[in-house]
């Protein structure tokens, strides 16, 4: 059994996040019983007991059949918790406003949460409408300006060693492509993601240093069609602009709590 901080793993409570984990990162497409339990190991019987269980509090949902198993509404609401007490969300969300005022185009404010940055908040441009939310979605760190933002602020020996999954064929899939374009992150003072995680999509991912190392970045995104010269310059001048707003701002260490993310 694993411990963390010294206390051993709840196989139970482990088991729980583990089912909704991977129900989440499933999507729109639903779950058979023996899929969840061939794909965590555990008995049939247990599985079963287990979704229903999470069925009754409203955790995880199934159809009509009660055969398929998706995410339920109790982790949205849990989610949108998150987001509404979390100090530094609340702090940016107004900058992030006058970004897209000023630009018209989509901006961003991530996390890095492991290999990955979660999309905490979203301003949507009106020329370029997406048809699905990034808030509460997932992107590789190594596929984006938002994460390559962040991954910058660290040095070169935490990263992973590789290969990396390729989301377009502008992805950096070895440890020594992403190294060197970080690199130029630090020179640069911010990160240019070139089709890199959306194809069609440039975006310009700046680190808050509120933190230390930094946990959070904004970016601005902007199709490749709409990306001339002197846009681009403008982004980056508005961009850095909100971010030393932001970082006189808002306090450092998640406000009155501390939290460790």
């Amino acid at each position: 059994m694993s411990e963390t901080g010294g206390v051993r793993e709840v196989k139970s409570a482990a088991r729980t996040v583990e089912l909704l984990e991977l129900l989440a990162a499933r999507g729109d497409r639903p779950a058979r019983l023996q899929e969840l339990a061939d794909e965590l190991g555990v008995p049939r019987s247990s599985m079963y007991a287990l979704l229903q269980t999470l069925i009754a509090r409203g955790w995880v949902r199934t159809d009509v059949t009660g055969s398929l198993y998706g995410i339920g509404i109790h982790a949205l609401l849990t989610g949108t918790t998150y987001l509404d007490s979390d100090p530094h969300v609340r702090a940016v969300r107004p900058y992030l406003d006058e970004a897209s005022d000023a630009l018209g185009e989509t901006i961003h404010l991530g996390r890095l949460d492991g290999r990955d940055v979660a999309y905490l908040a979203t301003r949507e441009s009106h020329e370029y409408l997406r048809t699905i939310s990034r808030v509460g979605r997932r992107l590789p760190a190594h596929a984006g300006a938002l994460g390559k933002a962040l991954l910058a602020e660290r040095p070169d020996a935490e990263l992973a060693e590789g290969p990396y999954a390729a989301l377009t064929p502008n992805t950096h899939t070895t440890r020594e492509s992403l190294a060197a374009d970080l690199g130029e992150v630090r020179a640069r003072g911010y990160s240019v993601d070139r089709e890199e995680g959306v194809p069609g999509i440039v975006g310009f991912g700046f680190a808050l240093r509120y933190d230390i190392p930094a946990q959070d970045a904004i970016s601005c995104s902007v199709p490749v069609a709409r990306l001339s010269a002197g846009h681009e310059e403008r982004i980056v001048a508005v961009m850095r602009e909100i971010r030393a707003k932001i970082e006189a701002t808002v306090p450092g260490g998640g406000g009155s709590v501390h939290w460790r993310r």
